[in-house]
């Protein structure tokens, strides 16, 4: 390793490093919050009503938009990231996020502007969606430039780790506020406490990105492109004219990384509440604990595709998948919470094999000049088509069929596909950046 990759190492990928992290926290500590506070929401800013029906659904609805926006952020993110540089695109993305995030902490409640209240709401989920849809992947793509070609993968798993943190600091919250305060105080202004600690986080991360320069591996891009003569640069066209391929076999991996995230770490308490019978606190507390050793398991996972490979690792995640959905699924048919810890916490093994690899994965798909374009495009929308719906194809699939198992083998078809996908896709772990 040459002294240039490895000074970055010590130092400044310890900066990229918290600044990934809290990007990522800050979308997924909203995440949870919004969903976690979606019934007090409903009742604040909608009519209120009736907030346990029409209300509640304008509230998850509006919540939908942001997905509907990821697509559309992640061609624009992507665009300006692989043009102006990721920290220009970091650094202005997060603070649009944030801000938006402290804004709904702000907004005014339905009994003093009316219907003004769900429409600002809904403004600011659509400018959180939109400039969201470029964090991920370019946290993961700054970090990944930076990281030294040994240790990518375990650098990158931080990006993924950063997500069920701020999924369980938003329940831990959430919990905090609803057993020390009143239900009056809640609703006056307890909700809007960790929309509105979005604001100094989002500042800090917004501080530390515009104090960092671009990768190594961008700027010898950008030094080659600047000496070229020819068109100039255009991610999101060179993207489908000559890596179409890539892009959609990127796109099949990450609908199974969509659908379990969001089926095994989001809305299995609901669906143990609801399809199993079992007790809310028991089912939350559960997921909790998964979302406790997920951390522990990506970290783990990330260091093992740096030593066996992305491919094998995303490969074995599908297989897994296939062969054990649904016997997890009968195991957490039972109600029992022992029983139903074991299951979850096994889904949460095999997610993590998934989830702890993609990341890296996605950067050493795609050349520099269109990385961030790539990685952001396929990830937001197999996000928005297959993981924004899970849940809810979930519950209809119930609906419809009658059986409870009908999500397990929901989750093993969308396997099978990205099983189809990682068998045509390649092996770029062990090469720099700069080769790919």
């Amino acid at each position: 390793m040459s002294q240039a990759t490895a000074a970055p190492e010590s130092g400044i990928v310890k900066k990229v490093a918290l600044s990934s992290f809290l990007g990522n926290f800050i979308e997924w500590f909203d995440y949870g919050s919004y969903a976690y506070y979606a019934v007090i929401i409903s009742a604040v800013l909608f009519s209120a009503d009736d907030p346990d029906t029409a209300d509640l659904i304008g509230t998850f609805a509006v919540f939908a938009i942001s997905f509907v926006m990821r697509p559309i952020g992640a061609l624009f993110w992507g665009s300006m990231g692989d043009k102006k540089g990721r920290k220009w695109t970091l650094s202005v993305s997060i603070f649009l996020m944030s801000g938006a995030t402290f804004l709904i902490g702000c907004l005014p409640t339905y009994a003093a502007i009316g219907f003004g209240a769900p429409l600002l709401l809904l403004l600011l989920r659509m400018i959180q969606g939109f400039s969201a849809a470029g964090e991920y992947a370019g946290a993961a793509t700054f970090l990944a430039e930076y990281a030294p070609t040994k240790k990518r993968g375990l650098y990158c798993s931080l990006v993924p780790a950063s997500t069920a943190v701020g999924l369980l600091a938003a329940s831990a919250l959430a919990f905090a506020t609803t057993a020390l305060l009143s239900q009056e105080a809640v609703l006056g202004w307890g909700w809007r406490i960790p929309f509105l600690l979005a604001g100094p986080l989002g500042f800090i991360a917004h501080y530390i990105r515009t104090k960092l320069e671009d990768s190594p591996t961008y700027q010898a891009m950008q030094e080659v492109v600047s000496g070229e003569e020819g068109d100039t640069p255009h991610p999101v066209r060179d993207l489908f004219r000559g890596h179409l391929r890539e892009l959609i076999i990127s796109f099949g991996a990450c609908t199974l990384n969509a659908v379990g995230f969001y089926a095994v770490l989001t809305y299995l308490p609901t669906y143990l509440e609801t399809a199993v019978g079992m007790p809310t606190g028991e089912a939350q507390m559960a997921t909790n604990i998964a979302l406790v050793v997920y951390v522990a398991f990506i970290f783990i996972s990330g260091k093992m595709s740096d030593r066996f490979g992305r491919k094998k690792m995303l490969v074995t995640a599908c297989v897994l998948f296939v062969l054990l959905t649904v016997p997890a699924f009968m195991i957490l048919n039972t109600a029992q919470f022992g029983l139903v810890l074991l299951a979850e916490l096994a889904l949460c093994f095999i997610l993590t094999l998934n989830d702890g690899t993609l990341s890296s994965y996605l950067t050493e798909t795609f050349p520099t000049e269109m990385r961030y374009t790539g990685f952001a495009l396929s990830f937001n929308l197999a996000n928005a088509i297959f993981g924004g719906t899970a849940p809810m194809i979930s519950t209809w699939l119930i609906a419809v069929t009658g059986s409870t198992m009908s999500p397990a083998w929901y989750m093993v078809a969308v396997a099978l596909v990205a099983l189809v996908a990682m068998a045509l896709s390649h092996e770029n772990s062990h090469k720099h950046l700069d080769e790919i």
